[in-house]
């Protein structure tokens, strides 16, 4: 493959010609990390930890939540400074090892520990920042990967990383570049706490709707104390295997793994693949319809005890509840459709449910203790009510969290795109394209 005009061949594929292919041994020293029993942790000197320099490609010392109780020659030993580079060194999984972060903060009294570890800048020839991108693209992590050993788990270690080239450009557009990711690395800071806020809104929400304490205007007829079981049905579901199940037989089967792992309160036929059964096997099993709960029958924790899935869109489709499910129909008159999926959140039906669930290993919860609970519930009017906000809040949710994951797509096109030289930066001028695109 020619190469572009302004490139260069180098051992780790095409670069920029005023770029650098250098093996880490030229820019760092490598140094194993802080190894104590466990009772001298938990308290004394920071340290950083596995998990701080997995979850947080740039550290700053208020991230920084793990103590050791350190002497004084292990914090000379061990110390760290702003600009140091730490890598994972050990996990179960290779793609977990050699993940980097760069310290951001002027450092002091910190050291770090033993599963991971620290490169020391030898020179200046890598910004502080642009650190914290550098080690990202998928050039650098296949030569990690490839020097990677294994034992019981997948190992890296100093000699294995000096080994590894990094394309290193000129400063001023190592700046650039890490300015640029920077930037989007606060939008997507700034979404993500916009997310949080509003999610913590709707559990608020939540919580008074569905129990009375706050009404929506326009509704003040009194909450009724209702029993279930004089207003429901159970179906008859089946009991079979995931072994059974095909891909294109007729009939959708609803399986119970499915609903404990469902994100959401409602699931709709209409957009939601699921493993199907032959119909002369669902013959003798109750076709599931718009409004149809399905429970699980047993959680191995008490806060999956009463997780239930709302059947939507059932027009055109047969569906039926498989084994270790409670497939309920309830009187529309009395619970309206769509609200029926907020049952499992109701806390009076809950707690009754948790109250009289049986088990060891697991907790076991059935038709009758379904139908003895005895809630509150308002006019279906008023449910209806309830559930248009609620679905107009998970709705502003949804679109905020999609718009939230393109960006970090976008970042990581970007990183793979400016780390490489794919795309170069001015480093002079105007806001840049590319970060004009990542606030779009």
């Amino acid at each position: 493959m020619d190469l572009r005009p302004g490139y260069k061949q180098t051992e780790i594929g095409p670069i920029p010609e005023d770029w650098d292919a250098v093996p880490l041994g030229d820019l760092f020293t490598f140094k194993n990390g802080l190894n104590k029993a466990k009772k001298y942790f938990g308290y004394g000197t920071p340290i950083v930890n596995y998990m701080d320099v997995f979850r947080h490609p740039g550290l700053r010392l208020d991230r920084i939540e793990g103590r050791v109780d350190v002497s004084k020659s292990e914090l000379e030993a061990f110390e760290v400074r702003k600009g140091d580079v730490f890598f994972t060194r050990t996990s179960e999984t290779v793609e977990e090892i050699g993940v980097a972060a760069a310290m951001l903060d002027p450092a002091q009294d910190t050291v770090f520990s033993g599963f991971v570890l620290r490169a020391r800048p030898t020179d200046d020839r890598l910004d502080d920042l642009f650190k914290a991108y550098c080690f990202s693209p998928r050039y650098f992590r296949r030569q990690v990967v490839a020097r990677a050993t294994y034992t019981t788990r997948a190992l890296t270690n100093g000699r294995s990383l000096s080994a590894a080239f990094l394309a290193v450009p000129p400063m001023d557009e190592q700046q650039a570049i890490a300015s640029a990711l920077s930037d989007v690395d606060s939008s997507i800071t700034t979404a993500a706490q916009l997310i949080a806020k509003k999610r913590a809104l709707r559990t608020g929400a939540l919580q008074r709707l569905l129990t009375g304490d706050t009404r929506l205007p326009g509704f003040t007829t009194p909450w009724k104390l209702t029993r279930l079981g004089d207003y429901v049905s159970f179906l008859k579901n089946g009991v079979h295997s995931r072994a059974q199940l095909t891909a294109n037989d007729p009939v959708r089967y609803l399986h119970y793994g499915d609903i404990h792992v469902a994100q959401n309160l409602r699931l709709d036929l209409q957009e939601t693949e699921m493993p199907r059964l032959p119909a002369a096997e669902a013959a003798r099993l109750s076709r599931l319809e718009t409004g149809d709960v399905v429970f699980v029958d047993a959680s191995e924790d008490l806060s999956g005890v009463g997780k239930s899935l709302e059947i939507m869109s059932v027009e055109g489709i047969e569906a039926v509840a498989g084994q270790h499910t409670i497939a309920a129909r309830f009187d529309k008159d009395v619970l309206a459709d769509g609200f029926k999926g907020y049952l499992q959140q109701i806390p009076t039906f809950t707690t009754h449910l948790r109250r009289l669930a049986a088990g060891t290993k697991v907790y076991a919860t059935n038709r009758k203790h379904i139908a003895s609970a005895e809630i509150l519930l308002p006019e279906p009017d008023e449910q209806r009510a309830i559930v248009r906000v609620l679905s107009d809040m998970d709705d502003e949710i949804t679109v905020l969290a999609s718009r939230l994951e393109k960006t970090r797509a976008l970042k990581q096109g970007m990183m793979q795109a400016l780390l490489t030289g794919r795309v170069r930066l001015p480093v002079q001028g105007e806001a840049l394209d590319a970060l004009e695109v990542a606030h779009a």
